[in-house]
């Protein structure tokens, strides 16, 4: 089995849920390397932090996780925070800081960094990242970029981001059938090798090559809290993918679907039991205060 080299560039935050008094790390970036972690690869975290005790916390908890993070960036000023509830086992986002620190800095990517990212097998991001003017910069290294669109897309994002994403995930689950697999289409047609639509408890639907396969989604025997579960799905496939003898996108169009549908089957398993867990990994900790010490988990 290969190893899964994930680099996610981007978002970090803590999840506040005020119906518990607690919040959690997160952001999709962090849910993705920790989830390919938990599924055997090796990713890192690139990505902005500030300097509060929100900051301190993430770095702490990526610290005991062992997940390098020693090419982010770090400012003074207010890490990303959310506000979240819980209604039935959802979460349910009341608003943000819009990522904190991370909206005012541009990354600035060196040769080093580069060099840095050259030596992995996929960059994930997303639309929460401040990246999209980065992006020309990031395919240069050659890695190929999978970039999680959300529900959240227009023409003119489409435009700027899909020239230069491999893979694609788009959340559907608000769509017709119909405008699902439109909306799909119109990714690939900007050149997008892989388009992922998940469709919540519906399933997840894959276009490649221009054929399309489905998998149902997996029940969660406990649902706790959906916070990550998207991720985890994506972040699986992902991993799953890369783990495979052959490279990614290597061999016949049939021989990709097989690892496709094997992909996506991992990935509706490991988000099932996501929905089990508090936040969107756990290593919840009481709001207020200074994190003195990561408590156990």
């Amino acid at each position: 089995m290969r190893k899964a080299r994930i680099i996610a560039i981007g978002d970090n935050v803590v999840d506040k849920y005020l119906s518990r008094g607690k919040m959690y790390p997160g952001g999709q970036c962090v849910n993705t390397c920790v989830y390919s972690q938990m599924n055997g690869g090796t990713p890192a975290y690139l990505g902005k932090f500030g300097d509060d005790a929100v900051a301190k916390y993430n770095c702490m908890v990526l610290d005991k996780l062992g997940i390098d993070y020693s090419r982010s960036r770090h400012f003074h000023g207010e890490n990303g925070a959310a506000q979240v509830t819980l209604r039935n086992g959802d979460r349910v986002f009341l608003g943000s800081n819009r990522g904190g620190v991370a909206k005012e800095h541009p990354y600035g990517f060196t040769k080093e960094d580069l060099d840095y990212i050259s030596g992995f097998d996929i960059i994930y991001t997303n639309t929460n990242s401040y990246i999209l003017d980065d992006l020309p910069v990031l395919h240069e290294t050659h890695v190929p970029i999978a970039f999680d669109l959300s529900t959240e897309w227009n023409t003119e994002l489409l435009e700027k981001a899909c020239p230069y994403i491999r893979i694609a995930l788009l959340s559907c689950a608000h769509l017709t059938d119909s405008e699902r697999r439109i909306k799909m289409e119109q990714v690939a047609r900007y050149g997008v090798s892989l388009v992922i639509g998940t469709v919540g408890e519906a399933g997840s639907y894959a276009l490649y090559e221009g054929d399309t396969m489905y998998v149902e989604a997996c029940r969660a025997e406990n649902v706790m809290d959906t916070m990550g579960a998207g991720d985890s799905y994506f972040s699986t496939l992902l991993t799953t993918l890369l783990q495979d003898d052959a490279p990614l996108f290597d061999g016949s169009p049939a021989d990709m679907q097989k690892r496709l549908l094997r992909a996506m089957k991992r990935g509706a398993e490991f988000a099932a039991k996501v929905c089990g867990l508090e936040g969107a990994f756990g290593y919840g900790t009481p709001i207020a205060g200074e994190m003195q010490e990561l408590p156990g988990d």
